[in-house]
């Protein structure tokens, strides 16, 4: 039997909407509302999946050479010592080299009490070769998110409390340490 380690939640509705906001400045309020009350919640397309399959909020168009930012409106909450990885759908990554600007999305446990409410974004690239345009069709898997386990080492001694995202726990540590 399968351990259960997570939930994955929406993340309020503000503070999707300022994300959204940010990363669509053309959109308006009512419009990532709209987004929002649609979210669907990452799941496992069947019983053998290892992955989570996290859903395209609206549609999008991915032109050869161009990225997007993308809110999901999903946070999880996750026991110690797990990690959830992102990766992208094989099949976008197959037929298009659609890939994640960081290629491997790392969301730790302590994440989800951010300042953004650990809210999950994901950064498209459509790095094609043969000049494909990506269709992102709402309601589609976009990227899949697998739990795994980690350990640490014997003498790990890390006390610095997670405040933001991208870079926080390394910019955290360098001044803790200094």
């Amino acid at each position: 039997m399968m351990e259960k380690i997570a939930k994955f939640e929406k993340v309020s509705k503000e503070q999707f909407v300022k994300d959204w906001l940010h990363a669509f400045s053309e959109s308006d309020a009512e419009q990532a509302g709209a987004v929002y009350e649609d979210i669907q919640l990452p799941r496992r397309a069947t019983k053998g999946s290892a992955g989570y399959d996290f859903f395209v909020p609206s549609d999008f168009t991915v032109r050869p050479g161009e990225q997007i930012l993308i809110p999901t409106g999903v946070r999880v909450r996750m026991v110690d010592g797990y990690v959830l990885m992102l990766f992208p759908r094989s099949s976008l990554g197959f037929k298009y080299r659609l890939q994640m600007n960081n290629t491997v999305g790392i969301i730790d446990s302590d994440y989800y009490n951010a300042d953004n409410e650990g809210h999950i974004f994901c950064k498209l690239t459509n790095d094609t070769v043969e000049d494909k345009t990506v269709e992102l069709k709402k309601g589609t898997g976009m990227v899949q998110g697998i739990f795994l386990p980690f350990g640490i080492t014997e003498d790990d001694n890390a006390e610095a409390v997670r405040t933001g995202g991208f870079g926080s726990t390394t910019e955290k540590a360098v001044k803790t340490n200094e």
